[in-house]
């Protein structure tokens, strides 16, 4: 066979070119697919969760109000996302208490505002295995939903104006802090602080805000006859609870056993917290009530959010009971104290929220997930029990009083509640010009 003369400048550019694609492979982080994969899925789910609660607010409301709540769901969709990219991130992950890179554990900084320094390279440091950008969209996810929460409670008075004022001050005064001080490695986790999926962050600070918004804004002067569209609200009942699952299970952020055990807890609490509240319902109320079955439900979800990757199976049936009990005297509280919660914000997220993450304290497991040298309540640990009851009335405290405060700055920029007439007319027409549906 003849001989083939190769030119040496060609084998050495062929050398360099493997070398340098080598060199770059090895620079670039193996993410694992599964769990990025995963973590993209979640996302969608959560995401989901906010037209879903439109839906279930929607329904839940009058005729002339439902493109008015639906509205203040999808508009948190959009505006956090805007200020999530600009700053929220940055001042939710940046910086820790124990480098001393954040504002005394309180906030983040802006080292990664506008997403600076954040590549297609860039890994999540929490666990190494998924890209930084896929943990970005996840948590903005929470960042959209929290807000919206608290509409349910002053549904039909408050201006559109006055809660976009409320959305943005909200998130930079509350949401953003507490967000870093619980996951950010801020404050509270450098006091043990746990929250597996937004007890505190998300529910707690929501509930007591949508309390605080109750108190400020005061009742509807024109009586709304609500529930207008059952099957919607189950719509969205349907929704949110399959969304939770992205919510809870990917708060694990990757794909293990503890994913498992969060996505089964979360099912489990969520149809014993709705058969407690029908049953407690019927017993008191005389009927079996539908909507009373898909709150209980929603209660229960609630609930079982900070728990659910720290707790055992066995006690998830326990907490979804406590759940649908405990929220439901807390909506009947509420209807004895005459607060004009129109949806039953703080029953069912702050009441649950502020339930899940004490229970936590109760039937945390180092079995399920290392949480604390010596457990929770249960082995004994009551230094992690009351640290978890100090974390949540601080919170929960802190949200209502800020709120209020808030509340009353931003009338002085423009009228926080609308007018009797606007009320008479519903919000939908008065405040947006457009009704959902002709007669």
């Amino acid at each position: 066979m003849p001989m083939v003369n190769v030119d040496p400048t060609v084998i050495d550019s062929l050398q360099n070119a493997v070398n340098s694609l080598s060199l770059q492979i090895a620079s670039k982080p193996l993410f694992d697919t599964g769990n990025t994969g995963f973590m993209l899925l979640c996302c969608s789910l959560v995401m989901l969760m906010t037209p879903a609660l439109a839906f279930f607010y929607g329904g839940l409301v009058g005729r002339k109000n439902v493109l008015t709540i639906m509205m203040q769901s999808f508009v948190s969709l959009c505006l956090t996302t805007v200020i999530w990219f600009t700053v929220g991130y940055s001042l939710s992950f940046s910086g820790s208490l124990a480098s001393g890179t954040d504002f005394f554990g309180i906030v983040g900084n802006l080292d990664k505002a506008f997403l600076h320094g954040v590549t297609l390279t860039s890994a999540f440091s929490g666990n190494g295995t998924i890209p930084e950008v896929v943990f970005i969209a996840y948590q903005m996810m929470f960042a959209i939903i929290t807000p919206a929460l608290i509409t349910g409670a002053f549904a039909n008075r408050v201006s559109f104006k006055a809660y976009l004022i409320f959305l943005v001050v909200w998130l930079f005064f509350v949401y953003f802090p507490f967000t870093h001080m619980v996951w950010g490695g801020g404050l509270m986790a450098a006091w043990g602080v746990l929250d597996f999926a937004g007890g505190i962050v998300v529910h707690a600070t929501a509930g007591f805000a949508a309390l605080a918004s109750v108190i400020y804004v005061g009742k509807r002067k024109v009586v709304d006859s609500g529930n207008h569209n059952i099957p919607l609200v189950a719509i969205g009942t349907g929704l949110l609870w399959f969304g939770w699952y992205g919510f809870n299970a990917g708060s694990e952020l990757s794909v293990d056993p503890l994913t498992s055990i969060a996505f089964l807890n979360t099912d489990i609490a969520a149809s014993f917290a709705g058969i407690s509240w029908l049953v407690v319902s019927w017993i008191y109320e005389g009927k079996p009530k539908f909507v009373g079955l898909m709150t209980g439900a929603v209660a229960g979800l609630a609930t079982i959010t900070p728990c659910a990757g720290f707790v055992p199976l066995w006690s998830a049936p326990i907490i979804g009971i406590i759940a649908g009990l405990v929220c439901y005297l807390a909506v009947n509280f509420k209807n004895r104290m005459k607060w004009d919660d129109a949806l039953d914000v703080w029953g069912v997220h702050g009441v649950g929220g502020v339930s899940g993450t004490i229970l936590l304290g109760v039937f945390g497991s180092e079995l399920i997930n290392p949480i604390d040298k010596g457990g929770a309540l249960l082995n004994g640990n009551v230094r992690f029990f009351l640290t978890q009851v100090i974390a949540v009335i601080v919170a929960s405290a802190y949200a209502y009083v800020f709120t209020y405060i808030m509340l009353v700055l931003i009338n002085k920029i423009t009228p926080v509640k609308v007018t009797e007439s606007d009320e008479v007319m519903g919000l939908d027409e008065s405040q947006h010009g457009e009704i959902a549906y002709i007669d």
